[in-house]
């Protein structure tokens, strides 16, 4: 599962036509709508693939002068970032004790110089 945020553009004086087509898309959810002419969104899907088709549904909407994802999250990228954690060696000892910073000497590898 994905979720993303984007930012729609318009034409302040089409705002109102414009929110109406993005609601009746179907493709995403409204959060935020500023008279200036953006429209905050999220879009959900099932992968990156979804995702970008639901945005370029919404970048060929009638008055619609720009939309542009400005977030994503994705599970999968999560999962994989806590696994690569998981695997990662500890934090070497010299860092956990209470040593005054005049006295770490660093050689280029911790691990190796406690």
């Amino acid at each position: 599962m994905t979720l993303s945020s984007c930012v729609i553009r318009c034409n302040p004086k089409e705002l109102k036509e414009v929110k109406k087509r993005v609601e009746e898309s179907g493709v995403c959810d409204i959060h935020i709508v500023d008279e200036k002419g953006y429209i905050v969104v999220t879009i959900e899907g099932e992968g990156v693939e979804e995702e970008m088709e639901k945005l370029t549904k919404l970048q060929f909407l009638e008055g619609v002068l720009g939309a542009d994802m400005i977030y994503s999250y994705s599970e999968e990228e999560l999962d994989a970032l806590r696994e690569d954690l998981e695997v990662q060696e500890p934090v070497p000892e010299i860092l956990e004790k209470d040593v005054r910073a005049e006295e770490i000497v660093y050689h280029g590898d911790l691990k190796k110089k406690l």
